[in-house]
């Protein structure tokens, strides 16, 4: 296979997906073959390129990460080994979101940095390929958490197979981006040293992974290698897990994936589990594995799944609770959680096709993922609470957004997902062309083996209104699917876990060349079937009213309380456009929400108000109310004004309200 015909191959991939056209039924139309000119995409896509890659790779020099490299290229027992086990991916992760911006916006100087960043991790690995420095840098005293020999603990807290997986996501990234091999050829010695000594046969061992991530980056190796060990070593980790010695829920190692039906445990290592599930089903073709991901997905977007796409309850074990245990205060939702499900929705819509995989994925995408970083690319959250009191320090110790973290794994993930984000807006299969994302975007995509030009443009999501143009080279027949949000179909999640509790009602048209088409569905999308030609216009107009939101009565932390959505956004309200405490507010029955534009705060946005009463007592100890004006802002830009009060979900019932003491 030639260089661009792999480039091809592997374009074929968003940038976080392992399986290409061939395995998947639906093929992601590739991120460099999209330009976005959304104003507030574009503002992330230039922060991530400009502040958060480059702090990354800064954050690498300071914490000492390269210098584990070269302590591990000279072996010494004096040499120290303070840190995590899992520093090295920090490295790996910052060069991969580094490759997919050099694919779009081409920097020598960068591009050389790299260079000279990869001789030095070159020079730490081993004859046979073995490569962690928290082993290699001082043989005799390793790190505590990696055993007295190689593989001992990768069950546990080595991270050693962990560091593989995103040691190959970096490197097949970097070779996309340069066609060079001088990162790809390291990956693939550590992956033949793992192959060789991990496995059923004779000397070798029966381990997996104690953190997930490798099944789904072998999956990857095998597409640009071809070579079937790769995919065997992915599938040989997820067929032993649940049948080795340590058996936990923490890293879903409690039973075989196939008997498993509900998520727990660490909720990152699941959610990267799934994925994997997904790439080695559609690599080989095995039901058995989809069947078990659609229950577990099932669960999670019926029993466990925050409003704000937000995955994990519990700080303890930065894990998934109970059914329906959802707190908002200590709620975890990792910020590496809500990357790693909008991989696994974005696989589950390849492999079925349906809607309700990308309304989980966009909500996701909109709340509960760009939370993480500031809007100027250059502070993190590490988990993303429903609420905050200013006080509690959920974020590794601050209230706030903080520039990095001892453990750097958010940070670090951020600076390589945002770069691809281009890569999840369309898909092809056949002679249909799903449009999967809104927002302001010139595309060239081969439907049906024919170019397409697609240009989108609109103030989507402050707007409902987007214009779609279509340019075939040539008249060209074809399906055009437009996803409808099932937030305009009377839907909040694909589940019964939250609901619509007003009259407000949504709707939308679409409108080719001024002609509304018939409202003819499939799986959530609005299929225009037609001979496209040049010039065609597509006009699509979305309701974008303000919906007010209600959970299950199961969820114990959001009963009596609403919460305000509007398009795809979560609202919140935030202590410093409000003069209460937010929960001692009373909503009324009916609250009545108006839209504001706010050009000239937290980079615009729309704002939400409505009027409820604040409820304190008196110096007599009298419960008193007073008038209060109520304003919300999206979930997204909260913190970005110092520590103080947020809610996500807001009192509607007496019994939900805690009064303000005079």
């Amino acid at each position: 296979m030639n260089f661009k015909t792999l480039f091809l191959s592997i374009a074929a991939v968003s940038a976080t997906t392992a399986a290409t056209a061939q395995e998947y039924p639906i093929t992601p139309v590739p991120f460099t073959s999209v330009k976005v000119t959304d104003n507030f995409w574009g503002q992330r896509l230039k922060a991530s390129r400009e502040v958060t890659i480059p702090l990354a790779f800064s954050k690498c020099e300071e914490t000492g990460r390269y210098r584990n490299f070269v302590m591990a290229a000279h072996p010494s027992p004096d040499n120290s080994v303070e840190g995590l086990s899992f520093d090295d991916t920090d490295v790996y992760k910052t060069i991969e979101g580094a490759a997919y911006s050099l694919q779009t916006h081409p920097d020598k100087k960068l591009e050389h940095y790299i260079d000279s960043v990869l001789v030095i991790v070159a020079a730490a690995q081993e004859p046979d390929g073995y490569l962690n420095t928290f082993r290699t840098r001082n043989p005799e005293h390793p790190h505590e958490w990696m055993g007295s020999k190689r593989w001992e603990k990768v069950e546990d807290l080595s991270h050693e197979f962990y560091n593989l997986g995103h040691m190959i996501e970096g490197a097949v990234a970097y070779y996309q981006a340069t066609g060079k091999r001088n990162f790809l050829d390291i990956a693939i010695k550590y992956a033949d040293c793992v192959a060789r000594e991990i496995g059923n046969g004779p000397g070798q061992q029966v381990k997996v992974p104690g953190h997930q991530i490798a099944e789904m980056a072998l999956a990857k190796l095998y597409l640009v290698t071809h070579d079937k060990k790769y995919l065997d070593l992915a599938e040989f980790f997820l067929e032993n897990r649940g049948k080795t010695e340590l058996k936990r829920e923490y890293s879903q190692s409690h039973k075989p994936v196939l008997e498993q039906d509900e998520a727990v445990g660490h909720a990152v290592r699941a959610l990267y589990m799934y994925s994997g599930m997904a790439d080695v089903a559609a690599l080989t073709g095995d039901r058995a594995y989809i069947d078990a991901i659609d229950r577990i997905w099932d669960n999670v977007t019926g029993k466990k799944l925050y409003l704000t796409g937000g995955l994990g309850a519990r700080h303890d074990g930065e894990a998934f609770g109970d059914n329906y245990e959802l707190p908002n205060l200590t709620a975890y939702c990792e910020t590496c959680a809500a990357i790693a499900n909008v991989y696994w929705n974005h696989r589950l819509f390849l492999l079925h096709g349906e809607s309700k995989y990308y309304d989980v994925l966009e909500r996701t995408l909109y709340n509960g993922l760009i939370s993480g970083v500031s809007m100027d690319g250059g502070t993190f959250f590490y988990p993303n609470p429903l609420e905050s009191d200013g006080v509690y320090k959920f974020s590794q110790g601050a209230a706030h957004r903080q520039p990095w973290f001892g453990c750097a794994c958010c940070p670090s993930n951020l600076s390589r997902f945002i770069p691809s984000l281009p890569g999840y807006l369309y898909a092809v299969k056949d002679n249909n062309l799903y449009v999967n994302l809104y927002m302001s975007n010139k595309a060239e995509i081969e439907v049906g083996g024919k170019k397409v030009a697609l240009t989108q443009t609109g103030n989507y999501p402050w707007d409902g209104d987007m214009q779609i143009e279509v340019a075939p080279r040539r008249k060209q027949q074809f399906t055009l699917r437009l996803r409808i949000p099932g937030w305009l179909q009377g839907e909040v999640v694909p589940s019964n876990l939250y609901s619509f509790d007003d009259n407000a009602g949504s709707d939308f048209t679409v409108k080719v060349n001024g002609a509304e088409v018939e409202k003819k569905m499939d799986n959530g999308y609005l299929c225009i079937d037609r001979i496209w030609k040049k010039g065609d216009k597509v006009e699509v107009e979305f309701d974008m009213e303000p919906r007010i939101v209600k959970a299950n009565p199961k969820v114990e932390a959001d009963r009596g309380r609403i919460a305000v959505e509007r398009g795809p956004l979560v609202y919140c309200a935030e202590w410093p456009d409000n003069d209460f405490k937010l929960q001692s507010l009373l909503l009324p029955e009916n609250p009545v929400l108006k839209v504001e534009k706010k050009p000239e705060q937290l980079s615009g946005i729309d704002m939400i108000k409505t009027s409820g009463q604040s409820l304190y007592y008196d110096d007599k100890g009298q419960l008193q109310t007073r008038e209060v004006e109520v304003s919300l802002i999206p979930y997204y830009a909260w913190a970005h004004r110092g520590d103080g009060e947020m809610s996500v979900w807001l009192p509607r019932a007496l019994s939900a309200v805690k009064p303000e003491k005079n």
